[in-house]
């Protein structure tokens, strides 16, 4: 069966599986799942793909790709689960939009989907959120031109032949329907997600404010009680990272991470931390915090000064990229870099901070990991124990500023095919400006010349990689960042190369980004 797979290039350690079907894409990720091949770190599914990320350094791409070609395919997978009833109340923004589409009224339009029958065929683009398959096949709406940037928790929205409930604000492509107060996930409970694949899903109206819609938050907790680092300062919310959290994109929860990481295992380094202890990601400075005994701190990445005011009002200044020693009383201000965006404060030993899922890091997007760190919080150190500070001065990375033009490298695919050759070379022959929108998601980017696609298809949702350059309807790219979305609906014509991920996680507003090719697009079949 190994002839119906279509290998297509995602970056240097993934690729896509494309498939005829549903259907087959299922039976390849049960069969995956079961083989349990060497050197594989996660498997995403769509709609007609399985994205396989695997480690370069344990199996070679070739050698993989032969071996899920010949996975057997003849037994279809048969998935069962449980009937749900979601209540919607229907004012959504693209009501309209979607009647016109179908050529019917609003109330009728409100009449089919409630009559509809959904089954949840996959999980994906963020926890809780999946993609539930319809027995009306005339429920096939496009995507919108240019996806929000921000769609309210709980909304129910269509896209192409799926239909969603979004578990938390984010960006996001669909034609909103309407809104759920029903929380389809909510890491209190025992089982986090509501829906799971095989389940049956019917929607019922109910007037307005009838229920409360969700807010879907990465839940705050009091100050701590215990003695620590009170925050003076916080003009943007810090947050807790570390090397993020791998192997659970079957839940549709992404890896997440510190953007620099280069940069966050340099702080660490200094202060004689483990490489992935947990340490502040602090974005354009703005941020202070006054000891309350003798501490070791080091800050690296986008290089804001750092003023130390005493508790007897003189002012210093400490290193950057150095340990440096906070006396009980002594206040640290770190103030705006004149270049990157986000710096990293490590402290001796750690911060007592609590893992979801494995990992301390904060993903935006999925809402996962601990709160955003805010002016009046506690700051407890973990006093874990640590080795001796690295003596020796990191190498420093020029970081990017508004007005400089960044280069990237990226290798193509994996529907590179879907844009027009001239597309493909203006995507590398244009300076790319970074806008206000971006953020841990991604960054928003807009050209002089838009990139145009060379099909009128709708691409059925499928996964996404870290650096994914997406292109939606609008032909303004997306660079998708640490928290992007796990799955998408529109076309990825390139992702960055590893070795510039951290750059591009240091590019602020105004900057410029100039593409450039380090690969050709070559997909290929297994037979």
């Amino acid at each position: 069966m190994g002839d119906r797979l279509r290998f297509l290039p995602a970056g240097e350690n993934a690729f896509l599986v494309e498939l005829p079907d549903l259907a087959l894409t299922l039976t390849l990720l049960d069969g995956l799942r079961a083989a349990k091949l060497t050197g594989i770190a996660d498997i995403i599914p769509g709609a007609r793909t399985l994205m396989v990320r695997f480690d370069p350094l344990v199996v070679d791409r070739t050698n993989l790709a032969a071996a899920i070609s010949r996975i057997d395919l003849s037994n279809p997978a048969v998935r069962t689960g449980t009937a749900f009833e979601i209540p919607v109340v229907y004012e959504g923004e693209d009501l309209g939009d979607v009647a016109k589409i179908l050529g019917c009224s609003i109330e009728e339009v409100v009449g089919r989907h409630t009559a509809a029958t959904y089954t949840v065929a996959f999980t994906g683009f963020a926890p809780g959120f999946v993609y539930m398959t319809c027995d009306d096949p005339t429920l096939d709406v496009p995507r919108r031109t240019s996806p929000r940037v921000r769609v309210p928790a709980g909304s129910v929205a269509l896209g192409g032949k799926f239909c969603g409930v979004y578990p938390s604000e984010s960006p996001g492509g669909w034609q909103l329907l309407g809104r759920t107060p029903e929380k389809v996930w909510d890491p209190a409970r025992a089982k986090a997600a509501l829906l799971a694949p095989g389940d049956r899903v019917r929607f019922r109206e109910i007037a307005k404010g009838a229920a409360a819609f969700p807010r879907a938050e990465i839940a705050r907790v009091a100050a701590p009680s215990a003695a620590g680092l009170l925050v003076t300062r916080a003009d943007r919310p810090a947050l807790y990272q570390d090397l993020g959290r791998l192997g659970h994109g079957d839940q549709g929860v992404g890896i997440s991470g510190a953007l620099d990481a280069a940069s966050f295992v340099q702080a660490n380094r200094c202060v004689g931390n483990p490489p992935d202890a947990a340490a502040l990601e602090i974005t354009f400075g703005g941020f202070a915090l006054k000891a309350d005994r003798s501490i070791t701190l080091a800050v690296t990445g986008a290089p804001a000064p750092l003023a130390v005011s005493s508790a007897e009002g003189q002012r210093n200044w400490a290193p950057f990229a150095r340990p440096f020693e906070l006396k009980a009383g002594d206040e640290l201000a770190l103030e705006a870099p004149s270049r990157g965006l986000r710096s990293y404060l490590a402290l001796r030993g750690g911060f007592k901070v609590e893992e979801v899922l494995g990992s301390a890091s904060t993903h935006t997007l999925a809402r996962v990991g601990p709160a955003p760190v805010m002016q009046g919080d506690i700051l407890v150190p973990a006093d874990a124990a640590a080795a001796a500070p690295d003596p020796a001065p990191p190498h420093l990375v020029r970081m990017p500023k508004p007005g400089e033009t960044v280069t990237l490298d990226v290798v193509l695919g994996p529907r590179t095919d879907w844009f027009a050759p001239e597309s493909v070379a203006t995507l590398f022959a244009q300076d790319w400006k970074v806008t206000p929108d971006s953020n841990r998601i991604g960054l928003r980017l807009a050209g002089a010349k838009a990139l145009q696609k060379c099909t009128d298809a709708e691409l059925p949702s499928e996964a996404t990689m870290v650096g994914s350059i997406q292109v939606p309807h609008n032909g303004q790219p997306v660079l998708f960042l640490a928290d992007h979305p796990l799955t998408g609906g529109y076309p990825v014509i390139g992702v960055v190369a590893r070795h510039h991920l951290d750059l591009a996680g240091q590019i602020p507003g105004g900057a410029k980004v100039r593409f450039n090719p380090v690969s050709a697009f070559a997909p290929f079949v297994k037979r």
